[in-house]
């Protein structure tokens, strides 16, 4: 089919049509030109005004959030004390509003699409930095690998920032580029990839789950240095009366009554112009804990109201506060390795780890001996 476009014109028929209809119809010409391709155009513009790299995602972002830079609020600098809080944490409060950040990569076929996401009953979500590609590998050939367990199906995604500057930046950027087009399991965000923004992957995570996957039944949300037994959370799951994730579940390792460390040399140090209550709300460790999509959509709902803090499962304590929902304790959930009862027992043996649900920490190749030692036929314990 042949197409002719007017896009200009002589005095006179400028003055018949006006200019008006001439923007017009040169829209419309240039949506028959570039058809389908006209939205992916966009978006890749779009990435070029935020990324120092070429390297973008495996598949089209298919983004409409607005193409505008979050800037530094400097008011938070008259916050009183603010001149003597270390630079990470004045980092913080100038950018903790920010709550849109561009993608870098994604998978917006990972559930088979949101119609589709409620075929994934379990959805891994793990947090990962971009230089851990040794924890990744080792878990997409263990307990992260994606497959029909118990006739349920399981599907994984890595949740990551950025790392490094220059070239150093670039290549992890690459990196994480190459494992997302061969696994397609990597969201990564244009962010600071730091401890003291995981609050803000986090809440990034949610809002692609509301958009891609608002319905996978469970999720296992966990650090890259657990040992999970995916076998045993699937099980677990089924047995559930909310199997179908339309209830309320939230379970981990409980902590209560803790609340902010004041301590300056601390991993953890909160201060008052941080969070000004001395009191932490019922909370499970970040290092993992299993919910249910109820449960996970009233987190993303109470997070669109709630401050940021930069320690993370706190944050999602106090979304379940507001929403008037309980994080529970289970016991296959142990915040530290299993502690046994002699120091002539191996700490590392198979059937201590044969009926829990996770462990921190691994390392990778404790994860990859332990996941094939547990799977042993002739295991007997």
């Amino acid at each position: 089919m042949k197409i002719v476009c007017f896009l200009t014109g002589n005095k006179k028929k400028r003055q018949q049509v006006g200019v008006a209809v001439l923007f017009v119809m040169g829209a419309l010409c240039l949506v028959i030109i570039l058809g389908p391709n006209l939205q992916d155009s966009n978006e890749e513009n779009t990435g070029e005004l935020y990324q120092e790299t070429e390297f973008m995602s495996a598949e089209p972002l298919q983004t409409t959030e607005p193409p505008i830079k979050c800037e530094r609020n400097f008011s938070a600098s008259k916050v009183t004390g603010f001149s003597g809080l270390p630079l990470h944490i004045q980092d913080f409060l100038f950018y903790r509003h920010c709550r849109y950040f561009p993608m870098l990569l994604n998978v917006p076929n990972k559930c088979g699409g949101p119609q589709n996401s409620a075929h994934v009953f379990l959805l891994l979500v793990i947090k990962s930095s971009p230089a851990n590609y040794e924890r990744r590998e080792v878990l997409r050939k263990t307990w992260a690998a994606e497959r029909m367990q118990y006739g349920k199906q399981i599907r994984t995604v890595f949740l990551s920032g950025t790392s490094g500057d220059g070239y150093h930046k670039m290549r992890l950027n690459k990196l994480l580029w190459l494992e997302n087009r061969e696994h397609q399991d990597i969201l990564q965000w244009d962010f600071k990839d730091s401890f003291y923004n995981l609050t803000l992957k986090q809440v990034l995570f949610m809002e692609w789950l509301e958009r891609w996957c608002p319905n996978a039944h469970f999720l296992l949300n966990g650090d890259d240095d657990i040992f999970a037994n995916t076998d045993n959370m699937v099980e677990y799951l089924k047995g559930q009366s909310n199997g179908d994730g339309n209830k309320h579940l939230f379970v981990g390792s409980l902590a209560f009554y803790l609340g902010p460390i004041r301590t300056r040399g601390s991993k953890y140090y909160v201060p008052v112009q941080v969070h000004e209550s001395d009191r932490y709300p019922p909370y499970c460790g970040g290092c993992g804990f299993l919910l249910s999509r109820f449960t996970a959509r009233a987190i993303h709902n109470m997070s669109q109201s709630i401050t940021m803090i930069p320690i993370d499962d706190v944050y999602i304590g106090m979304c379940l506060e507001k929403a008037g929902l309980k994080p529970e304790s289970h016991m296959g959930v142990r915040t530290y390795l299993l502690s046994v009862p002699s120091q002539k027992i191996d700490s590392l043996d198979p059937c201590h780890y044969r009926d829990i649900l996770l462990v921190h920490r691994f390392h990778p190749y404790e994860t990859f001996l332990m996941w094939h030692e547990i799977h042993q036929d002739d295991l007997k314990c």
